[in-house]
């Protein structure tokens, strides 16, 4: 048998591999996320086929399909929204956010649950110790009785205790601080992590114990390690928020078990991660009825927001006008500045635009479009509404207000919070109205 060395090179960032180094990867166009990777293949100059014992298919019509049962219930309804249910027994789930987020702040009060059910929750750490660990509950007043924990051991230690214990949730915090002893790699690197996660997954359908895994995220907000990593976990849930700011966002990116379009809104508390139960109020609790600020829908699964939309125009003092976003695409910013530009005669050609959506919230859908020139236009023009109206609508490059999905209930939402008056696609049929 002849053994081939070769020396590979791969992306930490989305796996593409190549045979030579570069800066920045062909593939995902990141900077500095190459890595050589010593690989070897064990080549035979006469290569033996063995045949192998054929296997028989599963009748899936004689299986028992998995009902609502087979889920731990979480306790919360914010968290069992984003989860579909609660989570899956037998389930590997990866929770991704920035450092100092809240991500064991919200892992802690899911194990404090379920062990308040009389319900065996393993908490195995490699970022702290036990006492570390212990003071956090006691801050959080979580009971004690049926949580244990583990300190950080290496991936093949960790899947025989578990399978030894036998607990009904495990929480692993974090993924990038997994070791192995078969694999001579550094723990967080692309090919530990791969491994690790492949062991865990292969255990939680194995003998139908939940994983709970955190894990960090890079500078540009994308999970930390491999894209393999994304593919083999079953869910990932993104916490996102600003540190300064209290309230937390918790979406589902990917769910095979359910949505992928739900959100839970948390407000960052002494106790932990509390639900908001009404979450519009909350967003505009400290609105402003000045120039450029109007009220905008949000559409996350099957809950409607109404959120603040800001909007500051001024002359520009540099030869490139500015134009800042936070909260929504930079780039369709650009794209309604240029309709209201040229459909509506709004002159911003010398002027900065800011446009900021208050509470932490995300404009992802081109319902927002109107509110968005609505609050523009006010600041340019330096006009108030007399009275609080929502504004809901898609804006196309010929500056007509198109029809979005669900306007009824975004009315009613916004009716609900005391908006009586709503601009829609049937009120206005073009930007040159606002």
């Amino acid at each position: 048998m002849r053994v081939c060395v070769n020396n590979m090179f791969i992306c930490t960032n989305c796996d593409a591999q190549s045979t030579k180094w570069s800066g920045r990867c062909l593939e995902c166009q990141h900077w500095g996320t190459i890595q050589e990777q010593e690989e070897t293949s064990a080549r035979s100059s006469s290569v033996s086929v063995t045949k192998a014992k054929a296997k028989s298919p599963t009748e899936l019509k004689n299986l028992k399909a998995q009902n609502e049962q087979d889920r731990i219930n979480i306790g919360d309804a914010e968290l069992n929204r984003v989860l579909g249910g609660g989570i899956v027994k037998g389930s590997l789930t990866l929770i991704a956010g920035e450092p100092g987020i809240g991500k064991s702040t919200l892992v802690a009060g899911i194990a404090g649950y379920i062990a308040s059910t009389q319900t065996p929750v393993l908490y195995v750490s490699g970022e702290e110790s036990a006492q570390q660990l212990k003071s956090r509950f006691d801050r959080l007043h979580v009971e004690l009785d049926f949580i244990s924990f583990l300190e950080m051991t290496s991936v093949e230690e960790l899947v025989a205790t578990l399978e030894k214990e036998k607990p009904a949730l495990v929480i692993i915090d974090s993924v990038q601080t997994l070791y192995s002893h078969q694999i001579d790699a550094q723990a967080g690197s692309p090919t530990l992590v791969r491994y690790a996660t492949s062991c865990l997954l292969e255990l939680a359908k194995r003998t139908n114990i939940s994983l709970l895994l955190v894990g960090q995220v890079t500078k540009d907000g994308t999970v930390a390690g491999p894209k393999t990593l994304e593919h083999l976990v079953d869910t990932v849930l993104s916490l996102t928020g600003e540190p300064s700011h209290e309230l937390r966002i918790l979406e589902a990116t990917k769910n095979r078990f359910g949505a992928t379009d739900e959100i839970g809104v948390f407000e960052m508390t002494a106790e932990g991660m509390k639900a908001v139960e009404n979450p519009s109020a909350r967003f505009l609790s400290e609105r402003v009825n000045v120039a450029g600020s109007v009220i905008a829908t949000v559409r996350e699964g099957s809950r409607i927001f109404l959120v603040e939309v800001q909007a500051l125009v001024e002359k520009s003092f540099y030869g490139t006008p500015v134009r800042r976003a936070n909260g929504m695409d930079q780039n369709r910013l650009q794209m309604l500045i240029a309709i209201l530009s040229k459909r509506a005669g709004l002159h911003l050609g010398e002027s900065d635009v800011y446009v900021n959506v208050v509470g932490g919230m995300q404009l992802k859908e081109p319902a927002a479009d109107l509110a968005v020139c609505a609050a523009i236009m006010s600041a340019a023009k330096n006009k108030t509404d007399e009275e609080p109206i929502v504004y809901i609508g898609e804006v196309g490059l010929g500056g007509e207000v198109r029809n979005v999905m669900a306007v009824d209930k975004r009315v009613t939402e916004a009716k609900r919070m005391g908006v009586e008056k709503a601009v829609t696609p049937k009120t206005i049929k073009s930007v040159k109205e606002l």
